[in-house]
């Protein structure tokens, strides 16, 4: 049977950092409160909770590499609205940010969940903070929870195969 490995939602004990943009900040103050309410159901203490306002989503990542550099947090959550305008402008800014925040992730193998919403316009930009389709949030918050556990396991089993290999190689050698 295949080893399964899957996060869990438990948060006690744990420390994020939070990076929201104040662009938008109708539409992000709501994302933050989803993201608040989610970690304190899970049990991450107030006090474990850091967050940190930026001028708009391009500064995200920057924001997001700091804390990281820190080695503070478990986990850091990001939640920003870009809304489509008239130019290119939109495209260029949402995939920096996106390109930004996955690097920070995968350079410092620190989970990062993803709220930054990339919208048509304020309506749909309501419908995911807070309205009829959720609040992204309180998903990212939920996403970066599970990524904790999921990467933790995932290294706890690559360590546990290390030490067998090293504990039967040392066996051998005093054969």
């Amino acid at each position: 049977m295949a080893k399964v490995i899957e996060g869990t939602y438990e948060g006690k004990g744990l420390k994020f950092g939070i990076v929201v943009s104040r662009f938008n900040e109708f539409v992000t103050k709501s994302m933050l409160e989803g993201a608040l309410n989610e970690l304190r159901r899970s049990g991450v203490l107030e006090s474990a909770m850091t967050v940190s306002w930026v001028p708009g989503a391009y500064e995200i990542p920057v924001a997001c590499q700091t804390m990281a550099e820190t080695k503070t947090f478990d986990a850091l959550i990001t939640l920003g609205c870009i809304i489509r305008g008239e130019t290119t402008h939109y495209e260029h800014i949402a995939q920096s940010v996106c390109n930004g925040i996955q690097k920070v992730a995968l350079d410092h193998c620190l989970p990062v969940g993803l709220g930054v919403l990339t919208v048509e316009d304020m309506e749909q930009a309501m419908d995911r903070a807070g309205g009829k389709q959720g609040n992204k949030g309180r998903d990212a918050a939920r996403s970066a929870l599970e990524m904790v556990h999921v990467i933790r396991e995932l290294k706890s089993a690559t360590d546990h195969e290390v030490k067998i290999k090293q504990l039967m190689a040392r066996e051998f050698e005093h054969q």
